[in-house]
């Protein structure tokens, strides 16, 4: 059966449940994970994705701040949070897929941005973002499977990751070498990450290095369409042992339009299960 996965930034989900329900009947993912909810659970919409069928969610948020959100059709096995850096901030939760067989791992992540001083000493949310993706790469580690287990190898992890992380992910390499999302120091961490579980970037599966390829463009840009200043913030993630079930991606990029638009846009990736 196929299965698709989105991912998605939204910027407060009650400000733009709408978009969400639109979103949701026009591209009908088996999966939504949401980031930057901004909502405590108690006031999560939970009605809106009933009545379409999500019957199945995984919420962890709070008042104004971060917050994430597993939306799914598919039921699941069970569910985990975890809080990461010592803080209980909202930033990360799992759950695994009932889809047959050995379930599938869904990791939303949404990771700190990391404020506008790329320098750990001067600014602690640069270095909070630093340790959380050291923190990241330990974790998938000792998570992954022992050596010749027959479960738990299939794995997706998706999510805003605030990194950007080859050269055609931005819009100008060179200018935003030292701009947050950017550098070399956050990219590097993003490849030990990666390298943790031997993930899979499945739309650059689709799309070549060489090429551009954005999913956040700034409320700046009064004409984003036409500047296209954009970043590669948002990902989707796949591990080996899903390698040959990746048949598609798609960015939706024209959610960018919409009437109160995130700044970020959906990506979806979908696997024959």
């Amino acid at each position: 059966m196929p299965l698709t996965v989105a991912t998605w930034n939204i910027n407060s989900v009650r400000l733009r449940i709408l978009n969400v329900t639109r979103f949701l009947k026009k591209e009908k993912p088996d999966v939504l994970c949401l980031q930057e909810t901004k909502c405590p659970d108690d006031l999560f919409p939970h009605g809106a994705f009933d009545k379409l069928g999500y019957t199945h969610r995984l919420v962890h948020g709070m008042k104004g701040y971060n917050g994430v959100a597993i939306i799914s059709r598919v039921p699941f096995t069970g569910t985990a949070i975890h809080h990461r850096c010592g803080k209980e901030d909202c930033r990360h939760v799992r759950a695994w897929l009932d889809t047959g067989g050995d379930p599938i791992v869904v990791d939303n992540l949404y990771i700190p941005s990391g404020g506008d001083i790329p320098d750990p000493q001067q600014n602690v949310k640069f270095a909070h973002k630093l340790d959380f993706y050291r923190e990241m790469a330990d974790w998938f580690t000792a998570d992954a499977p022992k050596k010749g287990a027959r479960l738990g190898k299939r794995s997706i992890a998706v999510g805003d990751l605030n990194v950007a992380p080859l050269e055609h992910d931005v819009w100008s390499h060179k200018q935003l070498l030292d701009v947050v999302s950017h550098t070399p120091t956050e990219v590097a961490l993003f490849a030990k990450m990666m390298q943790s579980r031997d993930w899979i970037d499945v739309p650059r599966r689709f799309v070549p290095a060489d090429q551009k390829l954005y999913s956040w463009w700034s409320y700046r840009n009064l004409d984003w369409r036409k500047s296209d200043r954009g970043r590669r913030l948002d990902h989707i993630l796949a591990t080996p042992a899903l390698g040959g079930a990746i048949t598609g991606y798609r960015i939706a990029k024209d959610t960018r339009d919409w009437d109160k638009a995130s700044d970020h846009v959906p990506v979806l990736a979908t696997f024959a299960i």
